[in-house]
């Protein structure tokens, strides 16, 4: 009798056991990649390439989508973020399970320009990104193009470019995530090795004939410099959550953002977790970077 009970309970804990596993594995539609489309800018002279993420139902619906622009770092391009930050999957599970909402989610190619205005005002990228290409995004999708459904997120050089943005512009994105940001203090700035700041950073801030490398055009574009001077009501604008490994080279001007903001009450999400400054990390980053933006979509 007991070998009986036991053959009929099994079934139904089988059963019980599969209804809870669908419960939490909800079954993923992919949404759509399309790569390397340009848009020609007048201010740059040149096209700009970009990729973006369309939803699974985006095809299908007439509705207009909340939008994130994700920003590569420096020596990669628009295809970054799908080829080696698997984004299109972290985004099509997370719409999946209910975490975010369905969002598009566009990638453009900065170059190495870290998406300032360089101080000859020969390359204007940040001129560029809000008079041409987010207009162009919103004309061209059927996005949402209010502040409180955009948002900006990036690593590394678009971690700060990310930052940049959402200071020079808060009243353009609802929240900002910036992944091992490339926030350098004025320190490093006036230490870095001659010929990594020849290369990177002498064509975009120039230099002053009595502050040498801390010149107008880097303060004016420093991350610290802003979070420091800017009025707090304008920087509370815009949610704003920060991620850099313990491991990160980047790890002090991250470290000093935080204290910074902090010092001032500045309410932010700060974010150190076991990591490096590598594609491991960000890929294991991505989807709460994508919550914590989806979040402001709310109301």
């Amino acid at each position: 009798m007991k070998s009986l009970s036991v053959l009929v309970v099994f079934p139904f804990l089988n059963l019980f056991a599969a209804q809870s596993q669908e419960k939490y594995d909800s079954p993923v539609s992919h949404g759509r990649i399309l790569e390397s489309l340009s848009m020609a800018s007048r201010i740059l002279g040149r096209e700009v390439k970009y990729s973006v993420y369309l939803p699974y139902d985006y095809e299908t619906s007439t509705r207009r989508y909340p939008v994130v622009y994700l920003l590569h770092g420096y020596t990669d391009n628009e295809t970054a973020w799908v080829q080696f930050g698997e984004v299109n999957h972290a985004a099509d599970k997370a719409i999946a399970r209910g975490e975010i909402p369905p969002m598009i989610i566009v990638m453009p190619d900065a170059g190495v320009t870290w998406y300032v205005n360089d101080y000859k005002g020969k390359e204007r990228y940040e001129d560029m990104f809000f008079q041409e290409f987010i207009p162009f995004i919103d004309s061209h999708y059927r996005t949402r193009p209010q502040k409180e459904f955009r948002g900006i997120a990036g690593l590394s050089m678009g971690g700060y470019g990310t930052l940049l943005y959402a200071l020079h512009h808060p009243d353009m994105f609802a929240a900002c995530v910036a992944f091992s940001a490339g926030v350098w203090t004025d320190d490093e700035i006036v230490n870095m090795d001659e010929g990594f700041y020849n290369k990177v950073c002498l064509p975009l801030y120039g230099t002053d004939e009595n502050n040498g490398r801390i010149s107008v055009n880097w303060k004016k574009n420093s991350i610290l410099e802003l979070a420091a001077k800017m009025p707090e009501e304008e920087i509370e604008k815009i949610r704003i959550m920060l991620d850099c490994g313990d491991g990160d080279f980047l790890y002090k001007g991250n470290s000093m953002l935080h204290i910074t903001l902090s010092d001032r009450k500045i309410k932010h999400e700060y974010r150190v977790r076991d990591g490096e400054h590598n594609w491991t990390y960000w890929r294991t980053g991505i989807t709460d970077g994508l919550k914590f933006i989806g979040q402001s979509f709310h109301r």
